[in-house]
């Protein structure tokens, strides 16, 4: 990749390497300029700027992050689009976050244009959280380079980056008492143990309070296994010492087998492992009884999650173990946490307008003129359902029966699907805007508005203007550009949604992006499909000759 000073007459397809806003002219770096963008500069006085050129080597920042991030990601793992040469990582549901270090090591030490960065191995993750991200740094990276961190992902057998979602297990639990213990210290642990439980999708069946005895403790394993659990959990009244101690000589006695005492954790130190009948029995230490984070939780997550926990795996806790000095934990049970919670996948809408007249047709409903064989609507309607966008709702208005009927007729029943009726429909498109921004909950964080008109928009296009959203970094707006050519859909913040309900007239929301285009960020887009929308006959009769070419 060449980088540097370029003169303005051989700067058409380069990467402009710093924004310009001067003149007239407003171009965010990153921007691949075309000959009408360097027809601008060259009216606003630009001799020379500063931009990457890309040689035959070299592979663009989001195609490279893009190939290595499909190639890191393994199950549990959705992957967003690239933007500004970053792809990342989200959970799909909760779990904990499977990471080959070594690998993840050997790849960043590859080439520094290829960067990869994760959370730590056996994290625990909530849906939708980041596990990890893909940055290529400068505007491109060597083909060469990015083949070989693909080497790295492909040198085993399993991913680099995955996440072993829980998995719900029936649990047993067995208290001991010495004279003097107090049923409500006991009580207590249960509430624990069970919110401990349930944060993993997991479930306290069956409890029993017994001596410190281990005929007593293996009498009631006994009957907890008749009670169908899946994992035994025994609290002592008094800590386990030695593996030969009360408890896991109880667990002997019902015909179990030891196979750890210990691990390099702190508090947690006294957790003994055993299995019986080849399902898990945890001797537990004293700190299982507080809610804060210990040795018992690692070990209680990794088995949730189907993971192995050996004595292999708990002498490898050491690292990472000395969980009293760590300021903040991640606390699933109690109410407190941190301020700053994990970075989670933003969560966007797409909402579909298709309540229009369709006065310019000249006759029928536009939605439901035929497009390759199904009305245009279904075309957006589709598009919204195969992208990454957490729900979609249909606003409807003229026809509005026949509308959804062909949309039901061609999509079968899809959660993520809701229709609203627009009412005032006949008052233009701000009304439908502000009827479907008006039906979205409080947990979404964005919305596209995109047209029932335009079929050539696909998912890939949507699931782009969702990776370059980021309210943090000043992309609360983004708009699909097309040779410096901006287009449809548009995604807004929510910070916008107040705005948008009031609109009035069918110009929709245009002048917001101009009354902040500080928050604005254009995404270029490669085809026509953003800015071809189709309002007339002949738009369509174009439109259907060019998809049969």
């Amino acid at each position: 990749m060449r980088f540097g000073e370029t003169p303005i007459d051989e700067a058409t397809g380069a990467i402009l390497g710093h924004s310009w806003r001067a003149n007239g002219v407003n171009f965010s770096k990153g921007r691949v300029l075309s000959g009408e963008d360097v027809a601008k500069l060259k009216s606003a006085g630009v001799s020379t700027i500063v931009a990457a050129r890309l040689d035959p080597d070299d592979m663009h920042e989001d195609e490279a992050s893009a190939t290595v991030a499909k190639a890191l990601a393994g199950e549990g793992i959705e992957v967003t689009a690239p933007f500004t040469g970053r792809c990342n990582h989200f959970a799909r549901e909760a779990g904990l976050a499977v990471v080959d270090r070594e690998r993840i090591d050997a790849l960043n030490e590859l080439h520094e244009s290829v960067t990869v960065a994760t959370l730590p191995p056996f994290a625990r993750v909530e849906p939708r959280q980041m596990v990890a991200t893909v940055k290529i740094i400068p505007y491109a990276a060597p083909r060469t380079a990015v083949a070989r961190a693909v080497e790295v992902v492909q040198s085993a057998n399993q991913p680099l980056v995955a996440v072993a979602p829980f998995k719900a297990m029936r649990a047993g639990l067995v208290q001991t008492r010495l004279p003097g213990t107090r049923d409500k210290v006991l009580d207590k642990a249960v509430g624990t143990t069970t919110k401990r439980l349930s944060s993993l999708g997991s479930s306290l069946v069956g409890e029993r309070r017994v001596d410190h005895d281990a005929k007593a403790i293996a009498g009631a394993l006994q009957e907890l296994r008749g009670e169908g659990c899946d994992i035994f959990l025994i609290a002592g009244a008094s800590a386990i010492v030695d593996r030969h101690d009360v408890v896991p000589a109880g667990i002997e006695e019902a015909g179990g087998e030891v196979l750890h005492f210990g691990m390099p954790v702190d508090p947690g130190n006294l957790l003994l492992t055993a299995k019986l009948d080849g399902k898990p029995v945890l001797g537990l230490p004293g700190c299982a009884k507080s809610p804060k984070y210990n040795g018992f939780d690692m070990v209680l997550e990794r088995l949730a999650a189907g993971l192995p926990v050996g004595r292999a795996e708990i002498v490898r806790m050491g690292a990472g173990g000395l969980l009293a000095e760590i300021a903040s934990r991640p606390q699933p049970r109690d109410d407190e946490g941190d301020e700053a919670g994990p970075q989670q996948a933003p969560r966007v809408a797409a909402l579909v307008l298709a309540a229009g007249r369709s006065t310019r047709m000249g006759g029928p409903n536009k939605m439901l003129a035929d497009a390759e064989g199904q009305p245009l609507v279904v075309h957006a309607v589709k598009a919204a359902l195969a992208s990454q966008a957490v729900e979609v709702v249909v606003v409807l208005g003229n026809m509005a029966d026949e509308v959804r009927a062909a949309i039901d007729k061609a999509i079968p029943a899809k959660s993520r699907l809701r229709f609203v009726t627009n009412p005032d429909f006949a008052d233009g498109l701000s009304t439908s805007v502000g009827v479907g921004i008006g039906a979205l909950g409080k947990d979404i964080d964005a919305a596209i508005v995109q047209l029932g008109d335009m079929p050539g928009v696909g998912a890939p296009l949507l699931d782009r203007l969702m990776a370059a959203f980021s309210p943090v970094e000043g992309r609360s707006i983004c708009v699909p550009t097309v040779a410096g050519k901006r287009g449809n859909p548009v995604l807004w913040a929510r910070q916008f949604f107040p705005e948008m309900t009031k609109l009035s007239g069918d110009s929709g929301a245009k002048h917001l992006i101009g009354e902040h285009a500080d928050l604005v960020c254009e995404v270029e887009m490669t085809g026509e499909a953003a800015v071809t929308d189709i309002d007339t006959p002949e738009a369509l009769a174009a439109w259907r000759a060019r998809s049969k070419s």
